[in-house]
């Protein structure tokens, strides 16, 4: 099956009743004077592209944890262009959603081409999906003197537009996109809803276990920048650090992100978890995502969000922390939060009576990372005569003694409808219910299609949907967790 853009001609395949294109470049090659520098439009081509693989992934600096690169591996394809991305339609003919996927990593690793995101559920059931890699750590996320900001986001911005130009050549509709992402994916979603380059590109969004709160300032992304100047021996710009091979700049980078995000030395209070991320700029991002929604941006994009009850179990369970964790560590990691660790231990000691320190640490440390900082949005949206639809994602797998919760991640391949993929399947285990996977991706199809996936939006009586074997609407839940971090967040 061969599609013609002005782009060119590329050749898709056919996987049962699924149309594919793979490794469409949807930006030119970010290499040479182009690496550090706003993204391009796609060099046309000649001939017939061949569509029918993935496209190479970005260069990003391994994953720290090898534990969590284990159990959620990022593919590496090399390649000039990662700026890339691929397609899962019914067929050309038509004029369907589209659901855009942007894929998390803590803005430093990741790929759309992960095989748990295949779309091919999502194109039976009626979607045009589309899957995007963008660049990362340094090369998409370094404040740099001599180049623009938040590369990373102008990149997605650039498939935006991609999609935007192209879609219904592939039976998708350009007026019914949703924008949706996990972690830094999420994150990244909250965050263009407040750029002013977004307006007209995205009609609906998802953010699953992400927030609009994960943002830099100038001053403080300057720090990242002087850190990684000072490790490399040379002065922070664009034009030098192209002179560092890229093996060299990855291993400066971790150096730099595990040194900042330690805890260990006062300066570095601001680096809690994300060092890399979007940053206020003025410019590209104006505003803090938050105080935007607070204002009104986007309030005509229909919103979806939500996060898993227990995130940080994927850090626990897994990595041995479980075991470890002692009252002294826990109140050490929630100092590094900027509160009064043990008025917060306390807090939380006070509803949770039975539980342990590690039981603690993921509580706390969800509620921060997600859990709070998505009601603050959804309650910004709120106030702004805007709504949102609120979930929390309950189903609690057996693995790791059942200690490891509804952790982050582990949505994703009910949302996808690949629990038969590898990715992840530790963590879910081999009897992962069908039928909840039945239920969560048709409600993402409802919404994707219509903007209402089934239960009330957030509001005054801040309900919120908790999905599970037998999903309710309920009312506030845990209200005391809101409330713990009412003044402290």
């Amino acid at each position: 099956m061969e599609v013609t853009i002005p782009q060119g001609t590329f050749r898709g395949a056919r996987v049962g009743d699924v149309l594919t294109f793979k490794g469409i470049p949807y930006a030119a090659a970010p290499v040479g004077a182009l690496r550090f520098a706003a993204p391009e439009p796609p060099v046309p081509h000649e001939g017939v592209h061949d569509a029918t693989r993935y496209g190479p992934t970005v260069s990003t600096p391994p994953q720290r944890s090898a534990v969590i690169d284990a159990l959620l591996p990022d593919p590496v394809r090399p390649g000039r262009n990662g700026l890339n991305l691929n397609i899962w339609t019914p067929g050309t003919v038509g004029s369907r959603p589209v659901l855009v996927w942007i894929h998390g990593g803590g803005f430093a690793t990741g790929a759309g081409s992960t095989t748990a995101f295949d779309g091919s559920a999502f194109a039976r059931s009626g979607v045009v999906v589309v899957t995007i890699n963008y660049r990362l750590a340094v090369e998409g996320f370094l404040l740099l003197p001599d180049q623009v900001a938040n590369r990373g986001l102008l990149d997605q911005l650039a498939a935006l537009d991609w999609v935007r130009a192209n879609i219904a050549s592939f039976g998708g509709d350009p007026e019914r996109v949703t924008v949706a992402g996990e972690s830094a994916g999420a994150m990244s979603v909250l965050t263009l809803l407040a750029m002013p380059r977004s307006e007209g590109l995205i009609r609906r969004a998802i953010s699953q276990s992400g927030d609009g709160h994960h943002v830099h300032t100038a001053e403080v992304a300057s720090i990242v920048t002087r850190e990684l100047g000072i490790e490399l021996d040379l002065e922070p710009t664009a034009a030098s650090l192209d002179t560092v091979p890229v093996e060299t700049l990855h291993q400066a980078t971790n150096t730099v992100i595990g040194r900042l995000s330690a805890g260990k030395d006062p300066r570095f209070a601001p680096f809690t978890r994300l060092v890399l991320q979007p940053v206020i700029d003025g410019d590209t991002l104006p505003r803090h995502p938050v105080e935007a929604a607070r204002a009104g941006a986007s309030s005509t994009v229909d919103l979806l969000l939500g996060w898993n009850g227990q995130e940080y179990g994927l850090f626990s369970a897994p990595t041995g922390l479980a075991d470890t964790m002692t009252d002294e560590m826990l109140h050490g990691t929630v100092a590094r939060l900027g509160v009064d660790a043990g008025a917060v231990i306390a807090a939380y000691r006070e509803h949770l009576p039975a539980a342990g320190p590690a039981d603690l640490f993921v509580a706390i440390q969800s509620d921060w990372f997600c859990r709070v900082p998505s009601i603050r949005y959804a309650e910004a949206r709120h106030a702004a005569g805007s709504s949102a639809y609120v979930y929390e994602f309950a189903w609690q797998p057996g693995t790791f003694d059942g200690r490891l919760g509804a952790c982050h991640t582990i949505e994703i391949p009910f949302v996808f409808d690949t629990l038969a993929d590898p990715w992840g399947k530790q963590l879910r285990g081999a009897d992962a219910p069908q039928a909840l996977a039945d239920v969560v991706h048709s409600t993402w199809v409802r919404f994707i299609a219509g903007g209402d996936p089934g239960w009330p939006v957030y509001d005054d009586g801040r309900r919120v949907r908790r999905i599970e074997t037998e999903s309710v609407t309920v009312t506030d839940p845990d209200a005391y967790r809101r409330r713990i971090w009412e003044q402290r967040l």
